[in-house]
Formats: structure tokens, sequence, C-alpha cells
């Protein structure tokens, strides 16, 4: 179902040449990092990390559309691309792969990117409420065209078999609440293919039962992308309530740095499910249409060389973090229980 209307303001213009070359940048430093990541987790930088090879048309188009002066984004744990492309400082974002802060160290009220969320489905709920909050107390954080500010939330086809899903889908539907629920379909949920666990074949096609429209995309498009999710915020922004984006895309490579594709599928099955590489295709568009040379992608490859190399500096150079904030930040009153562990690990601390 398709009922959106096109979106309106700076958001419905085409995007410009420089806005295309700015899309590319995105995408070629995303995959950069995220490549090199996986060879962070191998040599003990990082303990685990979350490839998102292939998605970054999804990810980097989704972000691209975001207001960070109204909206805030609800990620997974694999939406680097995301964070990446809303200008989160990206230290601050891999900290949390780094294990050593829970939620990261960026703001994320500052940055309008909610912690990462490990819970399968988990940001969904937390986007409801937040959408759904904002127009209970008098559409606090609307813009100065009185527009409403847009939650955008992020899952998985198979996140989508989760009943957290339904239950955020009916009450956002209900409530009217200003959503755009993203799925990025890359195909798998782990080791289980989308046929196996989506009835329909389609996470798009349950948004009728909610009574909420839906776009089913081509998500490694970058532009298809982006103009889609400017046409749903722009639904949701005039209080016309949720929409449903499922963009089809295909994840190259593991689940997680711990899982083994191999057992439940070949590379020749990879390969020939993946198509042609987003990051190619993008490059091939741009160069048939003049608006990019083999210059300008020289120059765009080695700024994310650059980037990336100062990201694992600072990610290096980050120290433990005192056990002590376990009591700080962890519980809002503490126990005397507590308060004397509290304590001791403090005085432990200072003789070591």
């Amino acid at each position: 179902m398709d009922t959106l209307p096109v979106a309106s303001g700076d958001a419905a213009e085409p995007l410009t040449p420089a806005q295309l070359r700015e899309l590319y940048c995105l995408m070629v430093a995303v995959r950069h990092l995220d490549t090199s990541a996986i060879g962070w987790q191998r040599q003990g930088i990082i303990p685990g990390y979350a490839p998102e090879l292939g998605q970054e048309a999804a990810q980097v188009g989704s972000g691209y559309a975001v207001d960070t002066t109204r909206d805030f984004v609800f990620p997974t744990y694999r939406e680097m691309g995301v964070a990446r492309t809303m200008g989160v400082d990206m230290v601050a974002y891999m900290s949390t792969h780094k294990a050593t802060w829970h939620g990261g160290l960026y703001d994320a009220l500052e940055s309008r990117l909610a912690p990462i969320q490990a819970v399968v489905a988990g940001s969904v709920l937390h986007a409801v409420g937040w959408a759904h909050g904002q127009t209970l107390s008098g559409r606090a954080g609307t813009g100065s065209d009185g527009k409403l500010g847009v939650a955008l939330t992020y899952f998985g086809d198979g996140a989508s078999s989760q009943g957290d899903v339904h239950e955020a889908l009916n009450f956002a539907a209900v409530m009217k609440a200003p959503v755009v629920f993203f799925v990025q379909n890359n195909g798998w949920a782990i080791s289980v293919p989308t046929e196996r666990q989506v009835a329909g074949g389609s996470v798009a096609g349950r948004a009728a039962g909610y009574g909420m429209p839906a776009l089913r995309i081509d998500g490694d498009d970058v532009v298809a992308v982006v103009e889609a999710t400017r046409r749903a915020f722009a639904h949701a922004r005039a209080g016309n309530g949720p929409v449903l984006i499922e963009a089809m895309t295909y994840r190259r490579g593991p689940h997680s740095t711990s899982d083994d594709p191999g057992r439940y599928r070949s590379l020749d099955e990879e390969r020939d499910g993946a198509g042609l590489d987003p990051l190619e295709r993008f490059r091939q568009r741009l160069l048939a249409d003049g608006i990019a040379d083999e210059a300008f992608f020289a120059e765009a490859l080695a700024a994310a060389k650059a980037e990336e190399e100062q990201i694992r500096t600072g990610i290096q150079a980050l120290g433990s973090r005192p056990g002590t904030e376990m009591f700080d930040l962890v519980f809002q009153e503490t126990t005397p229980a507590l308060q004397a562990q509290a304590a001791n690990w403090r005085e432990e601390s200072e003789h070591v």
C-alpha cells in the first residue's frame, strides 16, 4: 500500500550533484570503517562487532533524511552507518563495541541517536514511546513550522517476528504516533532465511493489518532510500501517523564476528543472493551521469582511510572505565549493602 504524499519543502527537491557526492563519500566511509572494525575484532581491539557489509545504501540513505534538530533515531546494534551519517562521534560510538561503556560515550540527547540496543526489537518500543510522549506533551520537539519531530526506528526481518514489533505497530497506528519503522530485510535472521520465518514473505505486507501505509523499496539504491524515507517522514511529520518501510538488501558476510555463515549458506549462494555491490552500483551511476570522476573516487577513499585511522587510534587510547561507575549510574537509589560494596571497591582501587 502506497498512500504517502510527496515530501514537502526542501525534502521534495531532487538531490543535487553535491548531495549525491556527499552520499557516496558517506557510503565509502561507512564501508571502510565497517570492514576495518572486523579487523579490529580479530586484533583484540574490540571484543565483538555486527557487520553491515552490503547495507550501506539502506543505512546512509535513511539516516540522511533525519532532521537532527527535532527527530530521534532508535538503532539496533548494526546501525553504525546511520550513526556516521548523522554525524555522531565515531570514537564514542565504537567505544560501545569495546565494552568499556554501556550505551556508548556519545551524548544521545545531543546527537539524537538513542543508545545502541542489543535486545532484538527493543528499540522499536522505545521509538513508539518517545513519539507518543511528544504528542502527549503538546507536540514538544516540533520545528519552527509547527510540524512533529519523527522517531525513526530500525529492525531486521528476523526481529519482525518478535511480538514487541506487533505491539509497537498496533499502538503507533492506534495513537497515530509519528514513527517511521525502517526494516532492513537483509535476507537472514542470523542463520534462518526470510522465507522460513516471515509468513507471507513480506514485512511491508503486514502494515495493512494495522491500517498504516508501507513502502517496499530497493534498499541497495541509496537515492531511492533517501526519497522513500523523506516521504515517510513527511507523512508522519504532518500528523498522519506511522509508516513502515521495508528496504530489501542483503547481508554480505556474518551476522556478527562470532558467526560462521558457511554453516548455513555457501559463498556461491551469497554471491547469487547479494547482487551488485550497492557502493559499486552508485559509483557507476555517478560516472554515467557525469557527477563524479575517478579523481573524486580516489579522494573519497583516501579520506575514508584517514578517518578510519583516526577512529582506531582514538579507540585504542580509551582507558578502562572506573568500576565504581556501576554504582553511580546503574542504581537510582543504592541500598546500604551496595553502598558498602562501593566503598570497598573505591578503597581497593586506591591501593592498586
